[in-house]
């Protein structure tokens, strides 16, 4: 079974426009606050489908381009300008950032209330305190999603998480533990990673190292939710699983493109307009 990630964009998409009207109507234009910083050419792909997903659903945007040397004191100079502005409703910095920017004083920076990727550490503290906060990482959220909308059960499940960071793995490890799954969290230095995925329920990888993981890894009634995304010997794009390999063995599996990475945008308006309308 393909585990698609269109259905879901869609769903969400449907109920995130009837949202959008309802505050129209009061006379609030939901507005994003984009900051890119230099020409990263999958910043401007993510940027170019956002703008495009905006504009069907009704949201305005705004693009802040700086170069990539820019010091930590510009750009925090620049987050707290749009904090300020009550035309914006939320901000999203792409990631990863330079390596010269102080990550945890520019996350911080960015006002709770409109941390629309959930960025600043007391957005995060709920998921880690299993309690329901208005933001989570869209990637983590988005595999959430996904599992929800095809009734994927979780309790009791063993779920084994490929990725340690705090943009996916991490919140999603917390996510997946409030909704009563046992989850192992493994990575790049974890030993024997084919022992632990085989006798796993479900396994979310996002290593970004194409087609690293093939049938050996995985069990017939195993779930993948392959997140990951890099260019391949051919230079497409493949997630971390080998799909061909992997596609007629496991019981289920999300196609990379066209699985979790058509959920985030969608993600991140949600919750831009979720806490817009409070």
């Amino acid at each position: 079974m393909e585990l698609k990630g269109k259905p879901v964009a869609d769903y969400i998409k449907g109920e995130t426009i009837l949202e959008i009207e309802k505050l129209k109507q009061n006379n609030i234009v939901p507005k994003l606050a984009i900051i890119r910083l230099g020409d990263n050419p999958d910043d401007i792909s993510y940027e170019k489908s956002i703008l495009k997903y905006c504009e069907t659903v009704g949201v305005e945007v705004d693009i802040h381009l700086k170069g990539a040397e820019i010091l930590t004191k510009e750009l925090v100079q620049l987050i707290e300008r749009l904090n300020q502005d009550v035309l914006v409703h939320g901000i999203l910095l792409f990631r990863p950032l330079p390596k010269q920017l102080d990550i945890s004083i520019i996350a911080n920076s960015i006002s709770l209330d409109k941390d629309v990727d959930c960025m600043n550490k007391n957005n995060l503290l709920p998921i880690f305190l299993s309690k329901d906060g208005n933001y989570a990482p869209s990637t983590a959220r988005g595999v959430m999603e996904l599992l929800a909308y095809y009734d994927i059960e979780l309790t009791g499940k063993n779920v084994v998480v490929l990725n340690r960071s705090e943009v996916v793995g991490k919140p999603l490890a917390m996510m997946l533990l409030n909704e009563n799954a046992t989850v192992t969290i493994c990575h790049s230095k974890t030993e024997k990673l084919e022992e632990i995925t085989k006798r796993a329920d479900i396994v979310v990888t996002a290593l970004g190292k194409a087609k690293l993981l093939d049938e050996r890894y995985f069990n017939e009634k195993a779930i993948v939710i392959d997140v990951g995304m890099s260019l391949d010997d051919y230079n497409k794009i493949s997630g971390d699983v080998d799909y061909d390999k992997v596609y007629h063995k496991v019981n289920a599996i999300t196609p990379v493109p066209g699985g979790v990475g058509r959920i985030t945008t969608s993600v991140l308006i949600k919750q831009l307009i979720n806490n817009i309308k409070g």
